[in-house]
């Protein structure tokens, strides 16, 4: 079993809706267990064209998943979610974002872990603090160090 962390966002319809949808059917997935939950909170859109606020949270689960595979149902799960890809960084559903799988790293057409940019982006970091403040990040800097060191 690997420890997996995930960024869940939704900023159309039943936004907390769309994301405790996301979190049972993870629950339910027999290859995740143990799911640490963050809370959910409001944050304002970044880059894109205009569009409503999302909610934002982030989970850390255990998994048997290849990092692959596990991006192909995180994928499948937006999909089922009426996720539609027409504009980059455009207003979504659902939204889910493999962060981090253990201490794997990989970068492909498909995957790119850790993620590279959520040591940027507060509703990230917010989120992964509550769960795991003093997880090394990118550059061996602590969830805790990089949102301290967000402007």
């Amino acid at each position: 079993m690997s420890v997996a962390f995930v960024g869940l966002g939704s900023n159309l319809g039943d936004r907390a809706g769309h994301l405790r949808t996301a979190l049972a059917a993870m629950q339910r997935h027999p290859s995740m267990s143990r799911l640490h939950i963050s809370d959910f909170r409001r944050t304002d859109p970044m880059g894109g064209p205009e569009q409503p606020d999302y909610v934002n949270a982030a989970v850390c689960l255990e998994t048997n998943l290849n990092p692959n595979a596990l991006l192909r149902w995180l994928l499948d799960l937006e999909a089922r979610e009426g996720r539609v890809r027409k504009v980059a960084n455009g207003p979504r559903t659902l939204d889910l974002d493999l962060l981090l799988y253990g201490t794997h790293a990989q970068s492909s057409h498909d995957l790119e872990l850790p993620h590279p940019r959520m040591t940027e982006r507060r509703f990230v970091l917010e989120p992964l603090a509550q769960l795991a403040p003093r997880l090394p990040l990118i550059g061996g800097r602590t969830v805790e160090e990089c949102l301290q060191n967000l402007a």
